[in-house]
């Protein structure tokens, strides 16, 4: 499946895409102008509900989601485990998406009882997968593609899991050269960061915006290939 949409859709001279990752209270959206194959990173904003995000105008014609898309019945889904797999030291990064069940539970302790090897981290990201798996349906597919900024950093280091973890010094330093040499304009954004917003979630936001061009350039590698889909038709395959 293809992004939808052709040049000049919204009536602009170009085509906008975003990286969207969920923050404390919002989600992150790192956008981006893209005419023929130069992307201009755009000063990044905090939005609500991934709703806004989906309904923005003029519209996203790429939306690249560090959210789980599509959930499985029970068990792991094969591209969490292929991701994990391509990032080797740096696999922890691939947070396993919950079952579609646990989705609903109120409580943690609704949720262990459901998924015995739930632990605190998955559960603090439970009301975002849950408002993933709400807000996109499978006909949001041609817009919304789910990715992994690790992933994508692993791209941007020819292949290689990066050395350094994200939450170190390090780390940081060594993404935010990647992004400055991969995706021009980066900087200037990084520069701009909106209030609250730490700067590691602006890097992986920015990461996932260099996916969401290699998706409209139709070059991407899907961690799942062939895809599979849940039991509600959602195709559950992360890109980069």
């Amino acid at each position: 499946m293809q992004p939808g949409g052709g040049p000049g859709r919204s009536g602009l001279p170009y085509q906008i895409l975003a990286g969207v990752e969920p923050i404390p209270g919002g989600w992150l959206v790192a956008p981006g102008n893209m005419q023929g194959i130069s992307l201009a990173p755009q000063p990044a904003q905090v939005m609500a509900t991934l709703a806004e995000v989906l309904d923005y105008r003029p519209a996203f014609t790429v939306v690249a989601l560090h959210a789980p898309v599509g959930l499985a019945e029970s068990g792991d889904r094969p591209c969490d485990l292929e991701a994990r797999a391509r990032l080797g030291r740096r696999a922890g990064a691939v947070v396993r998406a919950p079952n579609r069940a646990v989705v609903g539970a109120s409580s943690y302790e609704e949720a262990r009882a459901i998924d015995p090897g739930l632990d605190i981290v998955r559960w603090r990201s439970m009301a975002k997968a849950a408002e993933a798996a709400r807000e996109v349906q499978s006909w949001r597919q041609r817009m919304v593609w789910e990715v992994n900024p690790e992933l994508a950093f692993t791209e941007m280091n020819e292949g290689a899991p990066l050395e350094w973890g994200r939450r170190t010094e390090h780390g940081r330093k060594l993404r935010r050269d990647l992004l400055v040499t991969k995706l021009p304009g980066a900087e200037r954004v990084l520069n701009e960061r909106p209030p609250k917003v730490r700067e590691q979630k602006l890097l992986d936001a920015l990461a996932d915006l260099w996916t969401a061009r290699r998706i409209m350039a139709r070059a991407i590698t899907r961690m799942a290939d062939p895809p599979v889909w849940d039991e509600e038709g959602v195709r559950m395959d992360i890109v980069c």
